[in-house]
């Protein structure tokens, strides 16, 4: 695999119609927002689950391409493969000890797609260290407040016994649950729920990637070209498998790549540039410096993606910076 040789700074722009993008648990499960501003706001932590969970399916979670934070799983159960596939002789001295941490974090960087990408703690248990990774996003925020619809909703159907009691069914059979059935009000049948929804929203998160923290040969994970590309891919069809009723209809509309790569006519100093940057991460994603995403005239409360508009101001693109987009 190539090691990747530019520093990137990147927006991603992504839109939520009637569902929930984000849910906080410490209110509900209500999609998360910004009090202050009632901006809506999506975690890091679910677009890094939505990545995750494409590049799973995507390449079989297969290594190199596994998945070390997957749903319902026991993370020491991966850290203590890691020891058992490089234990070699016994270590009884500290500089062994050490030794080992070390094998096992870089079998768990070169197995795991996402301890290369966004790093983990790996000391939870059988000690593998912990990886700082190259590829770190922001929270994302609304362009506009968003306005949460909490709807009631009507279950036709119960999972529970007259008297409340999960347990009961459990002893039950299903012939006297059937008689129970039977012998129920149709309304004591039904129960209600809510749904929270937001109508629409658009949102923008920022992210950044460290060649530093990519190179093996610097203490990095390993990250490569071959990784870099498949996590483009990834954050632009991160939705497209991750459909569900209470999530809407979520879609990646836009990805601005500001890829560094140097201005110096030697070799040399330019790949440093390349690495090290040739302009703020600040100067190149702050909105409406050379990215503008605004409500179209006369839209008050916009419902879809045609209600924005989306320009860019290639000439304030800083020298040594190259700018890509992906999507339509």
């Amino acid at each position: 695999m190539t090691e990747i040789k530019h520093r990137y700074d990147f927006l991603y722009v992504f839109d939520v119609e009637n569902g929930n993008p984000n849910g906080d648990p410490d209110a509900a499960n209500l999609p998360r927002t910004d009090p202050e501003t009632l901006q809506g706001l999506v975690s890091d932590v679910a677009i890094k689950r939505r990545i995750r969970n494409y590049v799973q399916i995507a390449m079989g979670n297969q290594p190199p391409y596994a998945i070390f934070v997957e749903h319902a799983t026991n993370l020491n159960k991966k850290i203590q493969q890691a020891h058992e596939a490089t234990r070699s002789g016994a270590e009884t001295a500290k500089e062994s000890s050490k030794k080992r941490v070390n094998e096992a974090r870089e079998w768990m960087c070169q197995t795991f797609y996402d301890v290369r990408t966004f790093g983990a703690v790996m000391s939870t248990g059988a000690n593998a260290g912990q990886v700082r990774g190259p590829v770190q996003l922001s929270f994302a925020r609304s362009l506009d407040p968003i306005v949460t619809l909490d709807m009631t909703i009507t279950r036709v159907a119960v999972a529970d016994s007259s008297n409340g009691s999960n347990e009961s069914n459990e002893e039950m059979t299903s012939q006297q649950l059937e008689q129970r059935e039977q012998e129920e009000d149709e309304d004591k049948l039904r129960t209600m729920g809510r749904k929270a929804i937001v109508p629409y929203g658009l949102y923008v998160g920022k992210g950044f990637i460290s060649p530093y923290l990519a190179a093996r040969s610097l203490g990095g994970t390993g990250f490569s070209e071959e990784d870099l590309s498949l996590f483009w891919e990834a954050l632009q069809n991160m939705f497209e498998h991750d459909r569900s009723s209470s999530k809407g209809v979520m879609t990646t509309r836009r990805v601005f790549i500001f890829k560094h790569v140097g201005t110096d006519s030697n070799p040399e100093q330019r790949a440093r540039q390349a690495m090290l940057g040739c302009a703020s991460a600040q100067s190149l994603l702050e909105l409406d410096q050379i990215v503008t995403i605004r409500r179209k005239e006369g839209i008050r409360y916009p419902r879809r993606f045609a209600d924005y508009e989306i320009g860019v101001d290639t000439s304030r693109v800083p020298a040594g910076v190259e700018l890509i987009i992906l999507g339509d």
